[in-house]
């Protein structure tokens, strides 16, 4: 998508502080962390949110997941972590691209505060 923030940091004409790659996500710290540690897990494929029919694309979320998974261990978030994804305008989302914000490194609490 020719406007799109993420797609553009995936084809690398904006620059970020990318942690994680593989062949169907990227991972890059967040501009405006809520946390120690606050990375942006994105897949390559651009799909505008959860409420589209392709996120429901098992091979894509399966990848996105991997690589939380990878990213937990590589950033020493053993003791915990939490993953979100916003969806829509009410959801607090800004980026019309699927994306999971992965925080830790400080207490988490419920509700999210």
């Amino acid at each position: 998508m020719d406007n799109c923030i993420f797609c553009k940091i995936i084809q690398g004409t904006i620059p970020s502080d990318r942690v994680y790659q593989s062949e169907d996500v990227v991972a890059f710290r967040d501009l405006n962390p809520q946390a120690p540690v606050h990375v942006l897990v994105v897949p390559k494929n651009h799909v505008p949110s959860l409420d589209d029919p392709r996120a429901a694309d098992g091979k894509m979320l399966a990848a996105v997941m991997s690589g939380v998974q990878k990213l937990v261990k590589q950033l020493n978030l053993e003791k915990g972590y939490r993953v979100v994804a916003n969806c829509g305008s009410d959801g607090g989302q800004t980026v019309e691209h699927i994306h999971f914000h992965l925080l830790g490194r400080r207490l988490m609490q419920w509700p999210p505060g």
